[in-house]
């Protein structure tokens, strides 16, 4: 029954395929169960163990939409960038209550779900030029590694240079250590080495006394009662926070639509064309886990990009994504050792997930001073400025004024146009 429903003969798999790479694409992911509500908790006032509640909920819903709304080998969850936009943009850095932020992530979704379901998005994404969406990516990489380092305490604030390096303290000392293991297990092309080396850096800590033991391992899950339907949509309704709401929808729409489209070539799910037959079906899995996602109060839930990696261990079909799943709510029993992990252990996780975006640099060409400035611009302001959509805004505005000075106004897509325009109204607010 389960291999007629998924279809295993037309894609040539069978269940033990599938749920190898069901269990493999978990493995490279889990490391959301624990940095997820690490980053969503540091200064907004969330509650931590309501957030580990969620983040597996989130991840378990968005992958049983994968399955049955789209039968593909594709993991959602709540995302890495968006989670920290979610904190440090607009918590932290413009001091927006976190229930106003959780009404903007809801905001964002339903939009992305009405762009979906009338086939718009698509042509949203062409919209947008190739640099752009390459230099979004690789800024919230050196964004997200600049954060990681900061909470390994190896960045610190200067008074006199605004950053500087900080002391080798014992904590920074292991955040260090868990960088070389984790970028270790990644040079050796380990599977579920984020993971592995987030849980050897606390037990290193644990053994050097910088980390406790929890007073016990299983335990029922956290309550949401602190995060579920907490989200401010009224307040969310403000003129400032268009900006917001669009980047929340770009990030998502840059992110998932490249992971769908390469998992599904990976997987061999294209037509002779070289399309992804069901790609609406996959955005609008998407869309809708980012939906549910706000009202159990976390950030944007998006499309892994380490689902490639149980496509390459053989998952075809949604089932992977139940396995996945699965594994998500078994996960959630454990939230006391999770509870346990220390800032320093999860710290290189974010790093190196941000080497890994960062190299979308190569397929920019810096050569070209009308690409260059716009990437540039997109990718150092996002750090400096201390948010991702202020990156974002740069890069859109810089690429429309260069293209007016070279005498391209008419080829500017309109939908450039009010893109650049919410992006100049995101600035002036």
């Amino acid at each position: 029954m389960i291999s007629k429903f998924f279809g295993f003969e037309a894609r040539e798999t069978n269940l033990k395929q599938e749920i190898i790479g069901g269990l493999t694409t978990f493995l490279t992911m889990a490391y959301i169960v624990i940095v997820n509500p690490a980053i969503l908790s540091d200064g907004t006032g969330m509650d931590k163990g309501a957030l580990i509640t969620v983040t597996c909920l989130a991840a378990a819903i968005g992958c049983l939409l994968a399955a049955f709304i789209a039968n593909m080998p594709i993991a959602m969850a709540p995302g890495m960038g968006m989670n920290a936009f979610f904190t440090y943009s607009l918590v932290v850095g413009r001091g927006i209550p976190w229930e106003q932020a959780l009404g903007i992530v809801f905001l964002s979704g339903v939009i992305f779900l009405a762009l979906t379901l009338m086939k718009i998005r698509e042509k949203v994404v062409d919209s947008i030029p190739i640099v752009i969406r390459y230099s979004i990516a690789a800024g919230i990489g050196l964004f997200i590694a600049f954060i990681g380092l900061q909470n390994m305490g190896l960045i610190v604030a200067n008074p006199a240079t605004l950053i500087g390096i900080g002391k080798f303290t014992p904590a920074v000392t292991l955040g260090v250590v868990g960088l070389i293991i984790t970028g270790f297990f990644e040079l050796k092309k380990i599977k579920g080495g984020i993971l592995y080396g987030i849980l050897i850096t606390t037990a290193i800590g644990i053994i050097t006394g910088n980390a406790s033991l929890p007073s016990t391992i299983v335990s029922l899950p956290p309550s949401i009662e602190s995060t579920f339907l907490k989200f401010d949509v009224i307040g969310a309704l403000k003129i400032s926070f268009i900006g917001p709401i669009f980047s929340f929808m770009f990030l998502d729409l840059f992110d998932s639509i490249g992971t769908i489209i390469a998992c599904a070539k990976a997987a061999g799910l294209e037509d002779e064309d070289g399309n992804v037959a069901d790609i609406g079906k996959a955005l609008e899995a998407d869309a809708i886990a980012t939906v549910a996602g706000a009202i159990l109060g976390t950030s944007t839930t998006t499309t892994f990009v380490e689902s490639a990696a149980g496509v390459a261990d053989g998952a075809r079909t949604g089932f992977s994504s139940i396995v996945v799943a699965i594994c998500m709510i078994l996960t959630l029993f454990f939230a006391p050792i999770i509870g346990i992990v220390p800032g320093y252990a999860t710290a290189p996780a974010l790093i190196i997930v941000g080497v890994y975006m960062f190299k979308n640099l190569l397929n920019i060409d810096f050569n070209k001073m009308e690409t260059a400035i716009p990437a540039f611009l997109t990718i150092i302001m996002m750090p400096l400025a201390y948010s991702i959509s202020i990156g974002i805004s740069f890069g859109f505005i810089s690429y429309v004024v260069i293209e007016i000075f070279q005498g391209k106004i008419k080829t500017i897509n309109p939908i450039m146009w009010i893109i650049t325009i919410l992006a100049i109204v995101n600035l002036a607010m």
